[in-house]
């Protein structure tokens, strides 16, 4: 069965040891994010965090519960990560019918789906306490996570808005700077499905509702982190993950529906043409990204359970704990990106890159100019457009072995024939190109070469000892007498 919500989450992980709870009185201003950067940085990720006494708030403070392989798996109902692959894999099987029996198991694979929607629920634990008289955000438990930030933070909420245009609901992640008690900023992407609702609004003149809700189950938590294209539900990709629909109720001010298992909600609203400084902040790729005008978020209710634990994480250096995260995503989205180029054997987005900065591939090449179709297919998928530098190498390689990675591209390429440099969309995060969002790429070709690239040299076979000589020493080894390690 599906975790109704984080509580659920807490009991397992403390059952399986994988929780510390932190009685000693702490500050929410920097002291609760180096304890937690120095157990995310230790070896296996560290434990998940509960902290029961933190200044200045009643409610206590859940930080690095998706910090490790384990607990992510844990948190979506796998056993490995790879699994989510495998069961977008078998969705995607059907996507291309040409019978009318396929076409009916597309449909009944479709409405295996759909049955999972979400549901909607006249009470919610969410709205045990409810605040709309006079809503503030004072007493909660933001944390404040590196000295040059430009104030406190909600790092972990899934906002909820509705597109003016086209009445589609969308769940992001994005950051909120704490202004005073009853505003935040909103730290909306221009590529993100929330700023385009905004922009919608501010076409039409017209506010637009936000509910940011603050915990629910894990599944759903992770959901509003996953780069869906925006046809897709998240709430519903969350029910479809978990096997069970998420409860939702209406929010108590605004038009928005929020996940009943939650345990904080925020409603209020943005306004069309409002902006405010938001940053610096400290993110994710290591780096303060910088200040900028974004839209204000004005808070109009504040609901909540009546044991709520306010759920948060810290960004930074990285590996951090939405490393694991973005891992999750990257094995579930591979399946995706094989569909549309097969010859892609596996993907990884190595942790240093902060999601968007490298893109490793593995391929089987079979044509001339091959490679470069697959880099140029990747930055035409979705927010991939955002990937700044693009390495491909050949299938077998261990792509998840940067000892490996680096010895073939330092190898395998020469600079003028393998180096592609072109222009595009980047991350707003990205703070080395010459204007904001806007900027060069680079793709790397350190496959090895041959006739289908022009190569007329021969290319050399790589040294490896020869099977029987290696099978020789396994049996003997004992008789050598070395210890090794």
């Amino acid at each position: 069965m599906a975790m109704r919500d984080l509580h659920q989450f807490v009991e397992l992980l403390e059952k399986r040891g994988h929780l510390v709870r932190v009685t000693a009185p702490v500050d929410p201003v920097l002291e609760i994010a180096e304890i937690t950067d120095r157990a995310v940085k230790s070896p296996g990720g560290g434990p998940a965090l509960l902290f029961e006494n933190v200044k200045g708030s009643t409610l206590p403070v859940l930080i690095n519960a998706f910090g490790a392989e384990q607990r992510m798996c844990w948190a979506l109902g796998v056993d490995r990560l790879d699994g989510l692959g495998d069961r977008v894999a078998r969705l995607m099987a059907m996507d291309l019918p040409n019978s009318l029996t396929d076409k009916l198991k597309r449909l009944m694979d479709v409405s295996e789906v759909v049955r999972f929607r979400p549901k909607l629920v006249e009470k919610a634990p969410c709205q045990e306490v409810v605040e709309t008289e006079h809503p503030t955000l004072d007493g909660l438990p933001i944390l404040t996570c590196w000295p040059q930030d430009g104030g406190p933070y909600i790092t972990l909420p899934l906002v909820f808005t509705r597109d003016p245009a086209t009445g589609r609901r969308n769940v992001g992640c994005y950051r909120l700077q704490v202004y005073d008690e009853q505003s935040l900023g909103m730290h909306w992407h221009i590529h993100k499905g929330g700023a385009e609702h905004y922009r919608h609004g501010e076409e039409a003149g017209r506010r637009l509702p936000v509910a940011i809700a603050l915990g629910g189950d894990p599944v759903s938590i992770y959901s509003g982190t996953c780069p869906l294209p925006p046809i897709v539900d998240e709430m519903l990709f969350a029910g479809w993950l978990r096997h069970e629909s998420v409860e939702m109720v209406q929010c108590k001010t605004v038009d928005l529906q929020v996940p009943a298992h939650a345990e904080i909600v925020l409603e209020g609203y943005v306004d069309p043409d409002e902006r405010r400084t938001e940053g610096p902040f400290g993110d994710h790729t290591g780096f303060y990204s910088l200040e900028d005008a974004y839209p204000v978020f004005h808070l109009t209710a504040v609901t909540r359970r009546q044991n709520a634990i306010y759920p948060t994480i810290i960004v930074g250096r990285p590996p951090m704990e939405d490393v694991w995260m973005g891992k999750a995503t990257e094995r579930m989205f591979l399946p995706l990106v094989r569909m549309v180029h097969p010859e892609i054997e596996d993907m990884t987005m190595p942790v240093e890159g902060g999601f968007h900065g490298i893109v490793l591939v593995s391929m089987k090449k079979a044509y001339p100019g091959q490679v470069r179709k697959v880099m140029y297919g990747l930055w035409s998928l979705g927010l991939m457009m955002l990937a700044k530098n693009v390495i491909v190498l050949d299938a077998g390689v261990n792509i998840h072995d940067p000892s490996e990675v680096a010895w073939r591209v330092a190898n395998n390429v020469d600079a003028r024939r393998d180096l592609v440099i072109v222009d595009g969309p980047l991350d707003a995060l990205d703070h080395a190109s010459p204007t904001p969002h806007y900027g060069a790429k680079l793709g790397i070709d350190a496959t090895q070469k041959g006739p289908l690239d022009n190569h007329t040299r021969p290319w050399p076979d790589e040294v490896v000892m020869s099977p029987d000589v290696k099978a020789l020493v396994d049996r003997r080894w004992r008789e050598y007498g070395i210890r090794l390690g």
